[in-house]
């Protein structure tokens, strides 16, 4: 299939999804070359790849041209928050590139005026963040939204629920949540028409250090309690040996899938 006639994101195509193509892997470069230089090492083993800020600042739309020329599925990280017209207006730009997911960071007037922008078209899928992986609870009494007198949430699982609440009744199509908070959520929204996409970031094989992340999870942890996607960085990224490292994450993808079925059985 080709990319232009992606499903990805699409209710049946996360339900027919393999393990291997819910592996996504984040490209983590300032340059070109080497980020296909990891793509490369991955031929035939990965076919989503995520380009963020960095990669994406210093290669612009060359590195997107170059892996839709490759048949690749591109998830844009761009964790767009800004005024509704500036955020309408870029994502109708990002809606003419060959690109399967497109992250927004922002209120549910950023997540309808997204929506706005892409207009009729079913791409890219608009997925939030509902809280960085970097952040924990500790973060957000800090900044005051927890464990003051009229708080408006008590724990970090409202405050999460609350985020993803928002986003969907906005017209987003999936959010992105640590593989901590996914069970959470596919629980309250999973049965939604159609069903929201959920993506995992933070992912790190038993084992790893968390580095930045503080509310990291283990692949088969995320998978089995509801994740779509995981994004993993610098363990393949770092890897000796990147193409191994992607297999071992696939299997445990597979082993929480088939646990997950068994499971809804």
């Amino acid at each position: 299939m080709r990319m232009g006639e992606s499903r990805i994101g699409d209710s049946e195509g996360v339900v027919s999804a393999s393990a291997a193509e819910r592996l996504i892997v984040a490209l983590d470069f300032g340059k070109k070359e080497e980020a296909l230089g990891l793509v490369g090492r991955l031929e035939g083993i990965v076919s989503f790849y995520k380009v963020g800020l960095e990669l994406f600042m210093a290669e612009g739309h060359r590195m997107l041209d170059e892996l839709v020329k490759r048949n690749k599925h591109i998830f844009l990280d761009m964790k767009m928050d800004d005024v509704e017209e500036t955020i309408s207006r870029a994502v109708a730009q990002v809606a003419r590139l060959n690109v399967d997911f497109l992250t927004i960071l922002g209120s549910g007037a950023t997540a309808r005026a997204a929506v706005k922008g892409r207009g009729a078209s079913s791409r890219p899928k608009i997925l939030s963040v509902t809280l960085l992986t970097s952040l924990n609870e500790q973060d957000l009494r800090d900044i005051g939204l927890l464990g003051k007198a009229g708080s408006k949430f008590q724990n970090l699982e409202e405050y999460v629920e609350w985020r993803a609440e928002q986003a969907l009744d906005s017209g987003c199509d999936g959010v992105i949540t640590s593989g901590q908070n996914v069970g959470q959520l596919s629980r309250r929204f999973g049965s939604r028409t159609p069903r929201p996409v959920f993506v995992c970031p933070g992912i790190r094989p038993g084992g790893l250090a968390k580095e930045d992340h503080k509310r990291p999870s283990t692949p088969y942890d995320a998978i089995v309690n509801g994740a779509d996607y995981l994004v993993v960085g610098r363990p393949i990224r770092n890897s000796a040996s990147p193409g191994d490292t992607a297999r071992e994450i696939i299997s445990d993808i597979e082993r929480g899938l088939r646990d997950r079925d068994a499971k809804s059985c």
